[in-house]
């Protein structure tokens, strides 16, 4: 697939002598390529690739480096991710690596020939496998003459050793994109064998930004691109020289906190402020509301004269029945109602006298007087008035459910009618001793009030939480009544009766008693509906006496108010970075805060002393000469934090000094060039001709590191 790049400079094409070797800094971060004897690298990018799809073709394209907006805005990006070649900056995709390499050479002008001599850098104790496929795809693919490899920390330490920064024995920290290293010198070589290495670096304080400032705001999770988090890790971050005193200053000083909070304000519009509605706008608003209701009218006129149309249709269907039973003798009776589903021609006058009161109130007529009432109700039962031997054993059952539903409707009736008279006798006896002394009547209705109230309330009381005993214990048996003693008796008699022999429940009337007592209806006869009605008739009175009187019972608390959406401000698009501009950055010293079983960099000092087989007197003259590089050296504080961590494995008043690197992120290729350009880079090349001969075992029998 042909890779997309953005357009070249014209000095990228400008070309060396055939003989000039070609530098790259292989950095896991970013991709430096030059040419020997130069001071600053010819094309630098960052070291991914992207492969998105173009949005109108829908292929595939390689995009490497960094992403122009001008070219990004034909590709749809939300279906790929950033790749790199590097795992803990080692190569081991080298598929993405012939991308970079690609985009490499043609920004530098190289033909698909490469014929110049190639030195490039790696990191320490490089995998010779690793090295072996990087070699081969140079000669292989780009037909390179030449090859050599180098340590980017020893060309580092070498290129500040010619500025004087440091000596030919000492230490170097790199502290790098994936990883950070602890390289010991000693008469100007390193000693591979007693270098640290731990799997921390730059990206994991990036990743380690990201995921706090997530955590810390769930709403603007969208904004936090690793690109933006890399920009204020660059910016706002720095290393605290004591951690725990820098989070005691967070939590207890917040004059001095403020102080060291940085904010950053995401983009916000202010919401358009409410304006009153026109005049035009209320008139629309009124003329839709008003056609929206005539529609609803007309659909319910509707529905109406539908509702009108199928009860005369039924009444009609109903009334030929009626007229064909009247003219068939009992046989041809008999099968007429079978095929019509009714069991008598009483239930068939009964569907018609429903049907007609139903037509009635459907036409906004009257159903007549209270007779016609009273014989409605009785035709609710029309097996009651027939002979037992002129019914079926089905019927004969339907005849004693009837019964008994006509004698408790009857008994609630004659119990509503004497409940009636006796309110209107105790009417009567109240008006009378309210004409002969109204201060004692009006005391009575107060203390009757009290009294009902409370029991009122005790009954609420008990539903909600039951009596307390005398053990503190509540059960449910306690908070039930009588009435629903007895039904939850007969509930769990019914329950322990299943399947024990032959069911004959029903075969006589008193059976059907057990449904009045089970039914969850008589529980309103034990009197708490009467004492709320007669709670409420007091009320009345009192209110009659008193207008200010105000039934707690009736009265209506009042509804809390809605909760209502708080407008979005720009506050709540500023972003404050506090606690984690160090505390991110402290990873480096503490890796266990991520979660990974590693040394700090402090520590790691201290173990490549001891791999170090020297006397005291040569490890503190190493400790006079420590080079401290690497993009992640560039925190603020990182000097005097390093310092006081390696004085704590140090003997006391040992002497440490500690400088950064002239250029911590440019110096290591600036190594690499000068070397290039030396004579001595000639002499630890591999050629094409002992690539050829040897084969990749050249590289696992040797496990080559190049020194300078």
């Amino acid at each position: 697939m042909t890779p997309v790049y953005r357009a070249p400079r014209e000095a990228d094409f400008a070309r060396f002598p055939d003989s000039a070797p070609i530098v790259i800094d292989n950095g896991a971060s970013t991709f430096r390529i030059g040419w020997a004897g130069e001071a600053e690298p010819r094309v630098s990018f960052r070291n991914i690739v992207q492969r998105p799809r173009h949005r109108s073709s829908g292929e595939t394209v390689t995009v490497v480096g960094d992403t122009d907006p001008a070219l990004m805005k034909y590709f749809d990006c939300t279906r790929t991710s950033i790749r790199s070649a590097f795992d803990d900056d080692v190569v081991y995709q080298f598929e993405y690596m012939e991308y970079i390499l690609d985009y490499a050479f043609d920004r530098l002008g190289a033909t698909s020939e490469v014929g110049h001599p190639i030195l490039m850098t790696e990191c320490e104790c490089n995998p010779s496998f690793s090295r072996a496929r990087m070699s081969e795809l140079l000669f292989e693919t780009y037909g390179v003459p030449s090859v050599a490899f180098g340590i980017d920390d020893v060309f580092s330490y070498k290129y500040n050793q010619k500025l004087g920064n440091c000596g030919e024995d000492g230490l170097a920290i790199s502290c790098e994109f994936g990883t950070c290293h602890v390289v010991p010198f000693l008469k100007g070589q390193p000693v591979l064998g007693a270098c640290c290495r731990t799997n921390v670096g730059g990206s994991h304080i990036t990743d380690f930004l990201r995921q706090l400032l997530s955590l810390k705001y769930p709403y603007h999770v969208a904004n936090f691109s690793w690109e933006k988090a890399e920009e204020l890790k660059k910016e706002h971050c720095y290393i605290a020289a004591d951690y725990m005193s820098e989070l005691q200053i967070f939590k207890n000083n917040k004059e001095e906190a403020e102080e060291k909070t940085r904010y950053w304000q995401l983009p916000w519009v202010p919401p358009p402020r409410d304006e009153p509605p026109s005049e035009e706008e209320l008139a629309r608003k009124a003329a839709y509301k008003e056609k929206a209701g005539q529609r609803l009218r007309d659909m319910a006129a509707a529905k109406k004269s539908q509702k009108i149309a199928d009860l005369e249709e039924k009444l009609s269907g109903l009334e030929d029945l009626m007229d064909h039973l009247d003219g068939a003798d009992e046989q041809e009776a008999t099968s007429i109602l079978g095929r019509s589903g009714y069991l008598s021609q009483q239930e068939i006058k009964s569907d018609i006298l429903k049907a007609t009161q139903s037509l009635r109130k459907a036409k906004g007529e009257s159903n007549g007087n209270e007779e016609n009432a009273d014989a409605s109700g009785a035709d609710k039962y029309p097996l009651v008035s027939v002979p037992d031997d002129m019914l079926t054993p089905e019927q004969l059952k339907e005849k004693k459910k009837q019964i008994l539903l006509k004698t408790t409707t009857e008994g609630k009736l004659r119990a509503k009618q004497k409940r009636a008279e006796e309110a209107a006798l105790r009417e009567k006896q109240e008006e009378e001793r309210r004409t002969e002394n109204p201060e004692l009547y009006f005391d009575e209705l107060r203390a009757r009030y009290l009294e009902l109230s409370e029991k009122v309330d005790q009954r609420k009381r008990q539903k909600v939480n039951g009596n307390n005993n005398s053990s503190g214990a509540v059960g449910r048996g306690e908070r039930l009544n009588a009435v629903q003693k007895e039904r939850m008796r007969l509930l769990t008699t019914a329950a322990f009766d299943r399947g024990k022999g032959e069911d004959t429940f029903g075969m006589r009337d008193e059976d059907w008693l057990v449904y009045k007592k089970m039914s969850k209806e008589s529980e309103e006869d034990d009197g708490k509906d009467d004492d709320e009605s007669e709670l409420a008739r007091i009320a009345s009175k009192i209110q009659e006496v008193d207008p200010t009187f105000v039934n707690k019972h009736d009265a209506v608390e009042p509804a809390p108010d809605p909760h209502k959406i708080r407008p979005l401000t720009a506050e709540d698009f500023k972003i404050a970075i506090g606690i984690e501009r160090f505390r991110c950055p402290e990873v480096l010293f503490q890796p266990g805060m991520i979660g990974l079983d590693q040394a700090g960099i402090d520590e790691m000092v201290s173990i490549s002393l001891r791999r170090l087989m020297e006397d005291e007197s040569v490890k503190e003259r190493l400790c006079q000469s420590i080079l401290v590089t690497g993009g992640s050296s560039l925190f603020p504080g990182m000097i005097p934090r390093l310092e006081s961590g390696i004085r704590q494995f140090r003997p006391y008043l040992t002497p440490l000094k500690l400088v950064r690197a002239a250029d911590p992120i440019l110096d290591a290729w600036r190594g690499a060039a000068a070397f290039a350009a030396s004579s001595k880079f000639g002499k630890q090349t591999f050629t094409l001709a002992d690539y050829r001969e040897h084969g990749e075992s050249l590289f696992h029998r040797y496990n080559i590191v190049y020194t300078l």
